[in-house]
């Protein structure tokens, strides 16, 4: 299975001013969908930081989101370990399949791939 990137997913009080502060340390804002902000190195695309107000399609906000290359093939591998999936396998309209699974630290995890 490849890994493309793994990001943290903040929750943040305020997400103009947190979107504010990682453009000072250089992020660029993304993609913007007013409940979740992706902010990316422009020099190091793989370098990014994700905002989350609450996350609009699913019963709670992930801790990290991992970008594989086959969600399906996670997804399937996932379940037989018995891990709890927090959210099933889904395609939203923003171009992505993905999947939360709870880790067994019980950090939710959003795993995802592009469609």
């Amino acid at each position: 299975m490849t890994v493309h990137r793994a990001v943290p997913d903040l929750s943040p009080a305020d997400m103009a001013a947190s979107s504010a502060f990682y453009q000072l340390l250089g992020f660029r804002e993304e993609m913007n969908l007013g409940w979740v902000i992706n902010l990316v190195s422009p020099s190091n695309p793989t370098a990014q930081v994700i905002l989350i107000g609450k996350d609009a399609t699913a019963p709670e906000n992930p801790d990290m989101s991992v970008e594989v290359e086959d969600v399906d093939a996670v997804y399937a591998a996932v379940r037989e370990t018995g891990a709890e999936i927090v959210h099933p396998i889904t395609d939203e309209e923003w171009g992505v399949r993905r999947f939360f699974v709870r880790d067994p630290d019980g950090k939710v995890v959003n795993v995802v791939s592009h469609r």
